[in-house]
């Protein structure tokens, strides 16, 4: 079966927590993936990480990464000093990740997170610096054993990698067995065509997926049609990891940042978002069986 996983800030409203916590809640739980913001751990000492990993090894979770690289950092600006600024952050980001044994990070990380100020419509000077950054990037991904994953992300959150389509354009001009592609369903129902058409293109280049209803709540909660997305999984045989990414409570950096602006679970405390998460795992399970792919 498939490692099913899931965020850890369908918990909690700020991007650092208590990943100690989470750990353990995932595995209580029955996931076999908690998946964090990958920038907390420039904070962390080295001993620190090596502290969470042995926690996750004793339970038998696998911690995996996910970033909303900072503008700050971002390597596809027109600005030279901002863009080897960020190549620089995020090499350091995979070391940090190699000190625990993490072998994924995916996200918006291939450009600053947000559609660029001064942005007149022509991507083709972010997309070329972008490119630039990433052959630079992905020879530290390479000798740290990560594989870095670009996801596919909706208009509003990049101007770059919107579609399955440039996804794998984006992969193939890196050329590099340590790059792949990330699809998340949130997204792909807001840019696809067609979701398992998509799935269907990106084939053997899929290495990480993730799931989110339409509205960003727990897979089974909205109207997307899990059939047609788990019956193309089963298509292009997927065997990769499953990391649901639900947002649903207002408030915090999180809240502000993914533009959540009321609460999608009734009445939010931790029981409650337990037993959303427990829900969601058991959703998964069901069309995992469905499609003989458990």
């Amino acid at each position: 079966m498939n490692k099913l996983g899931i965020f850890m800030n369908f918990w909690e409203k700020n991007w650092d927590a208590d990943h100690a916590k989470y750990i353990k809640k995932a595995k209580e739980i029955g996931f076999d993936v908690l998946e964090f913001q990958a920038q907390p751990l420039l904070e962390m000492s080295d001993e620190k990480i090596r502290s969470l990993k042995a926690l996750a090894d004793e339970v038998g979770i696998e911690l995996t990464y996910s970033l909303g690289l900072d503008r700050n950092y971002d390597v596809s600006s027109l600005d030279e000093n901002v863009r080897t600024g960020g190549v620089e952050y995020l090499q350091n980001i995979i070391r940090k990740m190699h000190v625990g044994g993490g072998t994924l990070l995916s996200g918006v990380s291939y450009a600053g997170w947000g559609t660029p100020d001064n942005f007149l419509g022509d991507k083709r000077p972010y997309w070329e610096q972008s490119i630039k950054s990433m052959k630079e990037i992905i020879k530290v991904a390479e000798e740290c054993g990560v594989t870095y994953c670009v996801e596919a992300v909706n208009r509003f959150e990049t101007c770059l990698i919107n579609t399955a389509e440039e996804a794998l354009r984006y992969v193939a001009e890196i050329d590099s067995p340590n790059i792949g592609v990330l699809l998340d369903t949130y997204h792909m129902n807001i840019e696809e065509n067609n979701i398992g058409d998509a799935i269907r293109l990106v084939g053997n280049k899929l290495t990480s997926f993730h799931t989110g209803e339409n509205n960003r709540t727990a897979p089974g909660r909205g109207h997307l049609d899990w059939d047609e997305i788990f019956g193309a999984l089963a298509d292009i045989n997927y065997k990769g990891r499953i990391v649901s990414e639900p947002f649903v409570m207002e408030g915090g950096e999180v809240g502000r940042d993914i533009h959540v602006y009321r609460n999608l679970v009734e009445n939010p405390t931790e029981a409650r978002i337990d037993e959303e998460a427990a829900y969601l795992l058991n959703f998964e399970k069901e069309m995992l069986k469905k499609y003989n792919m458990a």
